[in-house]
């Protein structure tokens, strides 16, 4: 299992994506992250950021989409005193707040097109201008943008300009969806359930068969957000100890499987991390009936836990330390050779050369 911070899986799409991670966060190019809503684009960023030179600066976001137009500018660049009707003072805008870390725009889609220009701008030269004023601003920050629509379509149309398109996707990142992550899906879904039962303070130890059936058969159309959502809501409805497919608001007839063609190794790896999360949430963790169920021993199950990174959801999956064993070998080597000592000095000390068999006595 691969982790960046608090994203989690272990399916080929989501280590691809935890390996750009690592490399662009070693970059101060900008970014652009793509993929449909839902899918961790800001939290994308934030481990960027994390990993980047600049993880002791702010991280500072804005959602372009969020902000009405006529005051999108003034929020990205700031504005002056008397710059429009209302700025009765001096402001700051975010891109002045993320000095020496970096800016997140969220939906960089929807930015108007005069806004494309000041921002190809800073891109090109680190400079701006805040509303209404004449000073030029050198402002360290790093960009990083996202968007969950077609920008080549939007550069089609004339909505977009294709050189700020050229400089925002110098390094790209295309997050999949959900639906593309296999069982991903359900080790999400143990790490939501933790987090949720500790924040209600609710007495769950996993999911039903059938809730887990339908949490890997359903198409999650908002991914990871909708996920989590599903998830808290299920802790504060749930009246048992185990989550139900009613818990989580997915009826039978709302699932469907999602069918794709898998490489041996990939549907090898899909079965066994769906088995081994299914028996967790089971058995409640229990090591010796897991082990049973799925006719493994108790090695190869630890084994397993530590490969798919299932250990932190059963309690001391850590399998018994080898060096009493070690010890015991040693004892016994040690014992064996006292013991081969002793019979040599009684052997030196008592015992008389052997006669060859035809010298001895014979027996009357």
């Amino acid at each position: 299992m691969e982790t960046v911070d608090e994203m989690v899986g272990a399916s080929p799409a989501i280590y691809t994506v935890i390996d750009l991670i690592r490399k662009v966060a070693k970059t101060e190019m900008p970014v652009l992250i793509t993929g449909e809503t839902g899918t961790g684009k800001e939290l994308t960023a934030q481990a960027i950021h994390e990993q980047s030179l600049r993880q002791h600066g702010p991280f500072v976001p804005i959602n372009c989409g969020a902000i009405p137009e006529t005051l999108l500018e003034s929020e990205l660049f700031g504005h002056e005193r008397g710059a429009f009707t209302g700025a009765i003072q001096q402001k700051k805008g975010r891109l002045e707040a993320a000095a020496g870390g970096t800016l997140f725009l969220d939906e960089v889609g929807d930015l108007l097109p005069a806004l494309q220009v000041k921002l190809l701008r800073f891109l090109q030269e680190g400079t701006c201008e805040r509303v209404g004023g004449q000073e030029t601003l050198h402002v360290n920050a790093r960009i990083i943008a996202a968007t969950n629509v077609d920008l080549k379509a939007a550069i089609d149309k004339s909505l977009f300009r294709d050189d700020l398109y050229y400089r925002l996707g110098v390094l790209h990142i295309h997050l999949p969806p959900l639906r593309e992550r296999g069982q991903d899906t359900l080790l999400m879904a143990m790490v939501f359930l933790k987090r949720a039962a500790v924040t209600y303070r609710k007495t769950i130890s996993g999911y039903t068969p059938h809730a887990m059936d339908a949490l890997r058969t359903y198409s999650w159309p908002g991914n990871v957000r909708e996920l989590s959502n599903r998830v808290r809501r299920a802790v504060v409805m749930a009246e048992g100890t185990e989550i139900t497919p009613h818990d989580l608001g997915l009826a039978v007839e709302e699932t469907q499987a999602v069918e794709s063609l898998d490489s041996l190794r990939a549907a090898h790896r899909r079965i066994e991390m769906e088995l081994l999360v299914k028996a967790i949430g089971l058995h409640r963790g229990n090591l010796t009936r897991i082990a049973r169920d799925l006719e493994v021993s108790r090695s190869t199950l630890y084994r397993k836990l530590r490969a798919y990174g299932l250990e932190k959801f059963v309690p001391a999956a850590t399998p018994h330390s080898s060096k009493p064993r070690t010890k015991s070998k040693k004892l016994e080597q040690r014992s064996a050779q006292e013991g081969d000592e002793a019979l040599s000095r009684q052997s030196t000390t008592t015992d008389l050369p052997l006669e060859p068999a035809h010298q001895l006595p014979q027996s009357v």
